[in-house]
């Protein structure tokens, strides 16, 4: 069954280009195929007389056990008595590791490992059950990748927004600063008019004083 029987499922370039590739869609996944359980029973049969206790946590996990991966991110749920629920969203993942032990191999199946910034040792989810365990692991890492360069952009544009959304730019602004030059240009002319007329009334006494003669009959006296 195709991707567009999900109309629900958001679907991005990334989803495009692993489908393209194979067959594999991880949005289609939801339950790990049935070599789990065989796997399950063949670790139960090595512990012995202990697989009376191992056989049923394994058992209700495997018939418990969902996955379900979006766009922005990849759940995960088992259990019957003691529900456990894992949702990991794709800017979280720091790193994704790919194990196989001898009956995994076997089995052709595989562990995902997944891990986040935490800071524990332990990975934070592991997915078991899948076939494509390389188709997998490449999606995971694509999402990732892609997950952590859209928040690189959204944080630079928080940083630094366009200029159309800057306050200087809006109209109001742009008219009150238009005003306020207005304003200035003239009190410059007014001062520039007034100066002139300032420093001839200040220059006439100077004149007046320099031209001025002795009056008739007025004799100088010689020491």
């Amino acid at each position: 069954m195709s991707h567009q029987d999900y109309p629900e499922a958001a679907v991005s370039p990334a989803d495009t280009e692993v489908a393209e590739k194979s067959d594999f869609n991880p949005l289609e996944l939801s339950r790990p195929d049935s070599k789990l359980m065989t796997y399950y029973l063949l670790v139960s049969l090595l512990t012995g007389p202990g697989i009376v206790v191992t056989i049923w946590p394994l058992l209700f996990k495997y018939l418990t056990l969902e996955y379900k991966f979006d766009s922005s991110g990849v759940s995960m749920r088992w259990g019957v008595l003691f529900r456990t629920e894992i949702y990991l969203t794709y800017r979280r993942v720091q790193d994704i590791h790919l194990t196989r032990n001898l009956l995994q191999r076997w089995l052709g199946l595989a562990t995902v490992s997944i891990q986040t910034a935490s800071g524990s040792a332990a990975p934070e989810m592991k997915i078991e059950g899948i076939i494509e365990v390389e188709q997998l692991r490449d999606y995971l890492y694509s999402q990732m990748r892609g997950a952590k360069t859209g928040s690189l952009r959204a944080e630079q544009t928080k940083d630094f927004p366009d200029t159309e959304s800057s306050p200087a730019e809006e109209p109001g602004h742009s008219d009150e600063t238009l005003q306020l030059l207005t304003e200035i240009r003239d009190q410059l002319q007014r001062i520039a008019e007034v100066r002139p007329a300032s420093d001839s009334s200040f220059s006439m006494p100077e004149e007046i004083e320099q031209n001025e003669e002795p009056e008739d009959g007025a004799e100088e006296v010689s020491p």
